[in-house]
């Protein structure tokens, strides 16, 4: 299905801040051809208007994310029909560059569509126009798409449990789970489907009702073939977070998604005051998770993912305009965080 119909802004990722650029620009070899799996980034159709972007994506990345316009925020409209303009632009650049595409999100709890909401159980069941939007998005790119994240942040903030959403309300906390990745199969039969979430690295008791929640919907009989860990993390997180985290996932057996990796400088803890430490433990912390996703077996690296290549196009310079999260500086120059992670790859 291409079409047909049943969108919630969940947060509007779309501003613009500038701040002066923080450390001395460095020099690398391209990060999609330095490392020995598909090295992404997420991108939003008005950024591939972009002069100064569109070539740095071409030359680092492999792997294509549209950051939010595959979510049902933008795709469902009120009236509960679908459009996928800007999912379709950004299907044909990774195509027309020789990237891989990697579909996000199909079911997300903080997403509640008013066409569904108001959905008239009498004319269409509900289970049925769950179906057909997963059969609809997913369809749509079949044959494109390597993956999918099928279910996006079903853990608990705190990590005690599954969250509650309309989907678990209507169709079942585990149920609506295990039917959205049954749906994603039959719509898509190649593409690895995800589940996928964020905290994974620094707290760990959310980690483990994560794999749990893994292990059930295995056992239930969702076709799970990887899970994502978004990798959003602070410049202060202690050493060796990342590899635990990296390993405990790999022990699934499971193909690994480092899926939105940035680092924060303002989110740290306070602790530490001084920028040029932060920077120095958003380095080191860089390089960490790229020697720990090079560990993996090789069959299990499935994709690792920056949520962003220049610092001025980050969700998180927009929530602080003094953060620098990510690998290349506002103007595009490749920072110390770069040739850490680099350096990190074995």
């Amino acid at each position: 299905m291409l079409g047909g119909g049943l969108a919630l802004a969940a947060c509007d990722r779309r501003a613009d801040a500038q701040t002066p650029v923080g450390q001395t620009p460095v020099s690398i070899p391209p990060l999609r051809g330095a490392a020995a799996f598909p090295v992404g980034v997420c991108v939003q159709e008005e950024q591939l208007g972009d002069p100064s972007l569109v070539p740095l994506i071409a030359a680092q990345i492999s792997q294509v994310t549209p950051e939010w316009e595959m979510k049902m925020e933008y795709i469902v409209k009120d009236d509960g029909s679908f459009r996928f303009e800007a999912p379709d632009r950004i299907a044909a650049f990774a195509k027309a560059n020789g990237m891989r595409l990697f579909g996000h999100t199909l079911i997300w709890y903080a997403q509640v569509p008013p066409a569904f909401e108001r959905l008239d159980e009498k004319r269409v069941k509900f289970a049925a126009a769950y179906r057909n939007y997963i059969l609809a998005v997913a369809g749509r790119y079949r044959g494109q798409a390597a993956g999918w994240d099928v279910v996006n942040e079903a853990v608990a903030e705190d990590g005690n449990g599954w969250r509650e959403s309309l989907w678990s309300k209507k169709l079942g906390k585990l149920q609506h789970m295990v039917l959205a990745f049954q749906h994603a199969r039959e719509a898509d039969p190649d593409a690895v489907l995800f589940l996928n979430d964020y905290n994974l690295e620094n707290m760990p008791r959310k980690r483990a009702t994560f794999m749990k929640l893994v292990e059930a919907l295995l056992k239930a009989g969702a076709p799970i073939g990887g899970v994502g860990t978004q990798t959003h993390l602070a410049a202060d997180l202690a050493p060796g977070e990342i590899t635990k985290a990296l390993k405990d996932l790999a022990s699934l057996g499971l193909k690994v998604h480092v899926s939105e990796m940035d680092v924060s400088l303002t989110r740290s803890r306070g602790v530490i005051k001084d920028r040029g430490r932060l920077l120095a433990g958003q380095a080191r912390l860089y390089a960490e998770a790229a020697e720990a996703f090079s560990s993996l077996p090789a069959s299990q690296r499935f994709a690792f993912t920056h949520w962003g290549l220049r610092d001025k196009d980050s969700w998180l310079k927009r929530e602080n305009p003094s953060d620098a999260p990510l690998l290349f500086d506002d103007a595009g120059r490749p920072k110390a965080a770069a040739a850490a992670w680099i350096g990190g790859l074995s």
